[in-house]
């Protein structure tokens, strides 16, 4: 390939490119320089920096390479995807995926040929698996893996309440960036300090690891919560979980220092407990 100048503007690397293709449709491999962004142009795929001229070196054999582009995955990068997929549990955000090696280009002729279907917005899952216990747990899991199921979607998870929940319950660590989801509906609660992080347990649902509160810490966040979900539904939580449960009332009573309600809690616990 013929040696470029050290200083170089954009349109002209392109009409370079362009005369240097032998394929319609390439690749550009920087070495030793991050590209911002690619861009199409006239077929062409190519790297273009923000920069208005760039600077490369003046040998281009020793920093750019120039090669066909597939245009479709083979049936070996669509069986390793499968393995990369059923190694997470078979249910893959795209940024995982891509992180273990698996093309876009693989991702879209995969969902296309119906091999993985989409959860949500950047969530797949394979297609050939056993239908989901709980789609909606998984989703808001692999979609918010730093978030705490909470509440009366954990009073749910223990089993002590009635109540259907219609949309997920999840804490977030005061600060963070609020989630983004298409689907399931999602109730937020921003929790802080050792209120978010005590009390944190790790169960694994379809493949996929579900942080929830432990019953005591979710039967004391109820309580903290009284008036958003009504002081009927804590106390049926307080009640179930006396009769199925072996009660543990000083790691009910640490939980409540916790959240700051053991004076609200204590007669209660002394009542039924």
């Amino acid at each position: 390939m013929a040696t470029l100048s050290q200083n170089i503007t954009v349109p002209a690397l392109l009409q370079y490119l362009l005369l240097a293709a032998d394929a319609p449709l390439f690749s550009l491999v920087v070495r030793g320089y991050w590209p911002y962004f690619s861009v199409g142009y006239r077929g062409v795929r190519c790297v273009i920096f923000k920069e208005e001229r760039i600077k490369i070196p003046a040998n281009i054999q020793k920093c750019w390479y120039i090669y066909p582009m597939a245009t479709r995955a083979s049936d070996k990068q669509i069986d390793a995807a499968r393995r990369v997929f059923r190694s997470g549990g078979g249910t893959l955000r795209t940024g995982e995926a891509l992180d273990h090696g698996v093309h876009p280009r693989t991702l879209y002729a995969m969902r296309d040929a119906g091999l993985l279907e989409r959860l949500d917005r950047g969530l797949y899952r394979l297609t050939d698996l056993p239908p989901l216990s709980d789609p909606d747990v998984v989703t808001v899991a692999r979609k918010i893996p730093k978030g705490v199921i909470c509440l009366i979607s954990a009073l749910h998870f223990h089993d002590i309440t009635t109540q259907i929940p219609h949309e997920i319950s999840i804490a977030v660590s005061r600060g963070t960036e609020p989630p983004r989801l298409e689907y399931p509906p999602i109730r937020l609660y921003w929790f802080s300090g050792e209120a978010f992080n005590a009390g944190v347990e790790t169960h694994r649902i379809d493949g996929t690891a579900i942080q929830v509160y432990s019953v005591e810490k979710t039967l004391a966040d109820c309580f903290k919560y009284r008036n958003k979900i009504g002081m009927d539904t804590v106390l049926e939580g307080l009640t179930l979980y006396r009769d199925q449960y072996k009660p543990k009332p000083r790691k009910l009573i640490e939980y409540a220092k916790v959240c700051r309600v053991e004076k609200v809690m204590r007669p209660y616990l002394e009542a039924l407990l």
